[in-house]
């Protein structure tokens, strides 16, 4: 039996190469993809949920979850990296929604319908997720696990010092959904980094005749050139496809048991991910993280399940 995924995402470059990787694995039933503000504005996400559903077509639609606004979200700017459109700027043209479900209502309508039998894949902020707890709290108990991207174990960062983006775009709501008691599992970026993805990755990539194909060399391009430009590097990270991955195949992943807990307010460490490890914590421990990764093993799987989606494609 299919094991059933929701996948809530802020629908950038990395987000569109994991819903490249999962919409066509006949092991996951997609009942839905919830789009969250993140690396582009709601408005942005929702523009670029419905593209990316279109332009690749999968045999079963999913539910689409539309974003709202985050309230007290920092200016934060990734177009540089990502272009104005967060897809490089690849500016697809999709016809309007007449009429959007709201992500964290239906996330908890699709949670209330399959009790106990639904995991949610959070591969950006994780607005929705703590919305929907904070609308019906028992929630919490029906939720099957919750597997997300965010964080640095080492208080290394990629948008402050010490904070990693997702959590630092919305902390609040990260620390609520890590302090719930639903099962949850961690990728930080001390596991997702640990995978890089050189130009080379464009001649692994399925043929431009399927549409995985074609659509990823359409986004790609212009992530290389920009971290080269902009960053000096020769390669990029592609996290959210890494946290697919933890589904996909989890026994690339070594995993601990930890207590963590996300700062919310500091002037230098807004959205930190803090852990208790004194030999004595306090903390109960809360998640389990990531803490090993076979990252040669893991670079080949995400190749060859984006081969194997271009060969699920329907006719």
């Amino acid at each position: 039996m299919a094991r059933k995924v929701i996948i809530d995402c802020d629908m950038g470059i990395d987000d569109a190469v994991a819903l490249c990787m999962m919409l066509f694995d006949t092991r996951f039933e997609v009942l839905a993809v919830t789009a969250t503000e993140g690396c582009v504005t709601a408005g942005q996400a929702n523009h670029n949920l419905q593209a990316i559903i279109a332009e690749l077509d999968p045999v079963r639609y999913p539910r689409l979850g539309t974003a709202s606004p985050t309230p007290d979200a920092p200016p934060v700017d990734t177009k540089y990296l990502y272009g104005a459109d967060g897809l490089g700027n690849s500016d697809f043209e999709v016809s309007q929604l007449q009429r959007g479900h709201q992500s964290e209502k239906l996330i908890g309508d699709i949670l209330r319908a399959n009790p106990d039998e639904v995991s949610i894949l959070c591969l950006g902020p994780l607005t929705n997720v703590a919305r929907a707890f904070r609308r019906d709290p028992t929630l919490v108990s029906l939720v099957d696990r919750i597997i997300l991207t965010g964080g640095s174990m080492i208080a290394k960062g990629n948008v402050t010092p010490a904070a990693e983006f997702n959590f630092y775009f919305d902390p609040v709501s990260a620390k609520e959904v890590l302090r719930s008691k639903a099962a949850t599992i961690l990728l930080t970026l001390d596991t997702t980094e640990q995978v890089s993805f050189g130009f080379g990755l464009m001649d692994d990539l399925p043929s431009d005749s399927t549409r995985v194909g074609d659509f990823l060399r359409q986004i790609l391009p212009f992530a290389f050139r920009a971290f080269r430009q902009q960053l000096g590097q020769e390669s990029i990270p592609l996290n959210a496809a890494i946290g697919a991955l933890a589904l996909l195949e989890p026994q690339l992943f070594a995993f601990e048991t930890m207590a963590a807990d996300v700062e919310g307010q500091g002037e230098l460490t807004r959205g930190a991910l803090v852990l208790d490890r004194r030999p004595h914590p306090e903390w109960r421990p809360n998640v389990d993280i990531a803490v090993e990764l076979r990252a040669d093993a893991a670079y080949q799987f995400v190749i060859d399940q984006l081969v194997t989606s271009s060969n699920q494609e329907s006719p």
